[in-house]
């Protein structure tokens, strides 16, 4: 059994011109959330034991935000095939995963992210700006994941936790 987390970017900043997408930051609800995040990854007991984020900025902060929150003492694996990733991209980055790894994290964008419990789950669930999943995988190997039966056990959306 392997457990999957899927954590949306969270809300980045729209209003600076002539900023390319891949460099957008986050905004001031992003900068509050992503922690938020990752404090509940801490109280729920869901470190991640590698957490593989995009290359956009906003991803790699949230993914930094919430790594500081939680107590993550990894290092954060960035990807440039998670920029904007459909997912049977999110898919091949889990093929790569060691098998050691039982807990891993994504960080990515919508809409792959979505498609991608969706795909894992049979479940079509929303996952706004800096939203959180856990998906429990019937796996013993990353290898097998697009074959996995997966299992929806948590949302956590940041509106709903405690600031």
């Amino acid at each position: 059994m392997k457990t999957l987390l899927i954590l949306r970017h969270a809300k980045s900043a729209w209003d600076e011109s002539g900023v390319p997408d891949h460099d957008r930051p986050l905004n001031k609800r992003g900068k509050r959330d992503a922690p938020r995040m990752g404090r509940v990854l801490r109280d729920e007991d869901l470190v991640p034991d590698l957490i593989l984020s995009s290359t956009a900025k906003r991803a790699r902060r949230t993914a930094q935000l919430a790594a500081e929150a939680c107590g993550y003492e990894g290092e954060i694996e960035v990807d440039e095939g998670l920029y904007l990733a459909g997912p049977e991209d999110y898919l091949e980055a889990l093929h790569g995963v060691p098998d050691q790894m039982e807990r891993v994290m994504l960080v990515g964008h919508n809409p792959g992210l979505e498609e991608l419990l969706e795909a894992l789950t049979g479940e079509a669930q929303a996952l706004p700006t800096a939203a959180l999943a856990e998906i429990e995988l019937s796996i013993e190997h990353w290898q097998q994941v697009e074959a996995a039966e997966g299992r929806l056990v948590g949302l956590w959306l940041p509106r709903e936790q405690e600031a």
